[in-house]
């Protein structure tokens, strides 16, 4: 019976490295399709959302909202790869007009760079965190759910509003909300939260994402240099 155990803790520890392993590996190469994605949102015209403020965000959040439902249908098979990597191309596409506006300050691309660095540091310090220790955080879960419950609310209203000090604070609550995101959801692989790697892969991708495009804006508000 003590060896049934044992054998079975293995075995469960086993899949659970195997699905961490799977998930940064996939992570890892979720970045291509995202790249090449923001190279062609630079090469597109996005003079659409000028003239539609309102229409264009809305649109922009209910394709990426249908594309992870496509993801989230198929995660069982192959077809939720090629889906998980269709869906970081258009998220690198929706990353263009940020880029656009990033690129024609005078110190843009020292921003981006600073931007994807400080993305960088966080991810990887934290999820250090959760691998090594091996704390458990899925009691965060509630309070992050309802958080970014509350952050959506809070962007949606700001899409007609266009308040400059909301925006920041959206933005500084959502650094800090997807980075305690990156504890849960490794803590949730590390502890058989999760055992499919398509969809942890996209979670800690959501993560990275938002923690990317959040921290640009503020390094944008407060450190951008007008021509």
């Amino acid at each position: 019976m003590q060896y049934q155990v044992i054998s079975q803790t293995g075995s469960l520890a086993e899949v659970q490295n195997k699905v961490l392993r799977n998930t940064y590996l996939l992570l890892s190469l979720t970045m291509i399709p995202t790249i090449i994605g923001a190279f062609a949102g630079l090469a597109t015209n996005f003079s659409f959302m000028a003239l539609h403020p309102i229409m264009a965000p809305l649109l922009m959040f209910a394709a990426m909202m249908g594309l992870l439902f496509a993801v989230t249908a198929l995660r069982n098979s192959v077809w939720g790869i090629v889906a998980l990597l269709g869906f970081t191309f258009v998220a690198g596409w929706f990353l263009g007009p940020i880029l656009q506006y990033a690129l024609h300050l005078k110190n843009g691309a020292q921003l981006v760079g600073m931007a994807a660095g400080g993305t960088g540091i966080i991810f990887f310090s934290l999820s250090t965190i959760a691998t090594v220790t091996k704390k458990d955080f899925s009691f965060m879960g509630k309070f992050l759910f309802i958080g970014v419950i509350l952050l959506v609310i809070a962007s949606l209203a700001n899409i007609f509003f266009q308040v400059p000090a909301l925006s920041l604070t959206i933005s500084a609550i959502a650094v800090l909300i997807f980075s305690a995101y990156i504890l849960f959801d490794i803590s949730q692989i590390i502890h058989g939260g999760e055992t499919n790697y398509v969809m942890a892969t996209m979670t800690l991708y959501l993560d990275i994402y938002n923690i990317f495009v959040n921290l640009l804006s503020l390094l944008m508000a407060f450190a951008g240099e007008k021509d």
